[in-house]
């Protein structure tokens, strides 16, 4: 106990120690602990940056849905294209396969055998 008083009294005799301390809890205060903090900032940027792609991607299909849209205005085939192509429109003289490549799960038992 005596060396611990002795270690304290010795630390607080030196002049510049206050000031250490108070620039070391400042730094740790101003990076990791305040609402401004340096590591909140630099996730707002890496967040910003996300976003900024985001809009590029979603201005980029607005622009091709302005432009299929125009494209629909004006052409009559395209119109006829896209109906039977996802409406699975038809004329009276045609017929439609529809072909799926999901899986179908079917389960088979039989109840007339007999485990042996």
């Amino acid at each position: 106990m005596k060396k611990l008083k002795t270690f304290i009294s010795r630390i607080g005799h030196i002049p510049a120690l206050k000031y250490i301390v108070v620039t070391v809890i400042a730094i740790v205060f101003i990076g990791f602990v305040d609402e401004n903090s340096i590591w909140r900032h630099m996730r707002n940027r890496q967040h910003i940056s996300e976003l900024q792609d985001e809009i590029k991607r979603l201005t980029d299909q607005h622009n091709y849905n302005q432009s299929q849209i125009r494209l629909l205005g004006n052409d009559t085939k395209a119109i006829e294209k896209i109906a039977r192509e996802r409406y699975f429109m038809k004329t009276d003289e045609e017929d439609i396969f529809v072909l799926s490549d999901d899986e179908q799960t079917q389960s088979f038992t039989n109840d007339d055998e007999t485990a042996e």
